[in-house]
This record gives C-alpha cells, structure tokens and sequence, in this order.
C-alpha cells in the first residue's frame, strides 16, 4: 500500500468509529483547528479558492520533489475540508497529486452530506491543489 493509499484508509478508518454525521462534523471541525493559521501576507487574492462559498486560502510549496500544502479558511467546517485534503495530499510528489484518486470522499460520505454549496467548494479546492501539482511538474 502507497502512502497516499495508507493516509486515505487512516481517514476511513477514523471517520467509520463515528455513527452518525452530526459527530463526523465535529471531528471535521477538529481538523479543521489542527490546521496552523495562515499569515495575513497569506491570505491573499491570488491564494483565494474560486468557487468556494467561504473564503479558503491555499498555499503550496514545492522542495525535495514534493508539494506541501497549507491553508486557511473563515469557516470552520471548510476548514475541516481543506484540513482533510492537505492530510491525504501534502508531502506527495506533484504526480502522486495529479494521479490521486480520493477514493476516501465518497467512502466516508463527505460529498453526499455536504449542501450543493460546499460540495462545489470541495470540487474546488480538489481542482486548485491538482493545479499546484500541475505547475510544479511542468518546473520539474
């Protein structure tokens, strides 16, 4: 199993402790606050999601053949969100990034108990962290 495979099943394996949503929201909440705060510097125009409802900031770096990520958002359970994408993705290589099928959205159920809204958020921030890895594998 890769490490993108192992990350994804760490996440299954956690969320399936939980029952039901309203405790899957919290543990997303949780996430969400173990992410480290943005700069303001960070919190720029450019590093703005589109398509998302609340505002979501993603930051990437690329040294040693891999992406980190870090982001930020105004709202919580977003937060958690792009908390959860950095967890599986961050310190991939950018084709290990591009390849990745994030096979543990649906098996968690994330997209099916997102609203319209913040599932497109979701899309979104998939979209611009395969972007990233695009760019950063064009450089290398």
């Amino acid at each position: 199993m890769n490490e993108l495979e192992s990350r994804q099943q760490q996440i299954i394996d956690e969320f399936s402790v939980f029952t039901d949503w309203m405790d899957k929201y919290e543990y997303l909440i949780e996430l969400g606050k173990e992410l480290e705060p943005l700069s303001d510097s960070d919190k720029t125009e450019q590093n703005l999601i589109k398509g998302c409802q609340s505002q979501v900031w993603l930051t990437a770096n690329y040294a040693d053949g891999l992406v980190t990520f870090r982001a930020d958002s105004d709202a919580i359970i977003t937060k958690g969100i792009i908390g959860l994408l950095i967890k599986v993705l961050s310190g991939l290589s950018p084709k290990e990034i591009i390849d990745a099928d994030l096979h543990f959205i649906d098996a968690i159920g994330l997209r099916e108990n997102l609203s319209p809204t913040r599932s497109n958020g979701l899309v979104s921030m998939i979209k611009q962290i395969k972007m990233y890895a695009v760019a950063f594998a064009a450089e290398s």
